[in-house]
């Protein structure tokens, strides 16, 4: 399979949220205009994007769309399950745990880890919380491939480096700081600040 660049990487989700809807409402084929008239993309677009899973489209019928739904997750790693841990059990750690459609992409949050006396012992939607000093070990033991962290800023580095050299190769980063790791681990940050920033400026721009 073709290396897959980042922009079509970030389309595939919602490419595969239509083609799920659409094969909910009964349709077994789709093509690539179709997709891109719904997601307000250009045809030449799609097809390119639809090209790089490997699957091949049938002249005048396009895509059977459970192939389709297939190659994209395969292209995306989501048809495999991929276990990892939690750390940080606060509020938007805890907001995470109980989202379902972690499912959906084959995500298994199995265990949190914490350093508040009061959390661990306890369960966060039905995970188990363990402390901050049996994360080596477990991670040693399970050879979890990936972490989520929703830490505070002031202890996120410290957090990320215990991670990487407890053996984690990718961090999934809600903290608001920028981590400095080797290049052994690959972290995803979620910017909530810069988000919300782009949302409001938007709404402000529409208001003038």
């Amino acid at each position: 399979m073709k290396s897959i660049p980042l922009p079509a990487i970030r389309r595939y989700p919602l490419y595969l949220r239509r083609l799920k809807a659409y094969r909910m409402g009964g349709t077994l084929w789709v093509s690539a205009t179709m997709l891109a008239e719904d997601l307000g993309f250009s045809s030449i677009l799609v097809r390119k994007d639809l090209a790089l899973t490997g699957l091949e489209g049938r002249p005048k019928y396009g895509f059977s769309i459970d192939p389709l739904i297939g190659a994209i997750e395969e292209s995306l790693g989501w048809n495999n399950r991929t276990d990892a841990i939690l750390v940080g059990a606060g509020n938007l750690g805890s907001a995470l745990l109980g989202y379902s459609g972690f499912a959906q992409y084959g995500l298994e949050i199995s265990a949190v880890f914490d350093s508040d006396p009061a959390k661990i012992g306890t369960k966060v939607q039905g995970v188990p919380v363990f402390p901050m000093e049996k994360l080596t070990d477990f991670i040693g033991r399970t050879h979890i491939p990936m972490a989520v962290l929703t830490v505070p800023a002031e202890s996120a580095q410290r957090t990320a480096e215990q991670l990487e050299d407890a053996g984690i190769r990718g961090i999934w980063n809600f903290a608001p700081a920028k981590l400095k790791l080797s290049d052994k681990v690959v972290v995803q940050r979620v910017d909530l600040a810069s988000s919300f920033a782009e949302l409001s400026s938007r709404l402000k721009k529409d208001q003038t």
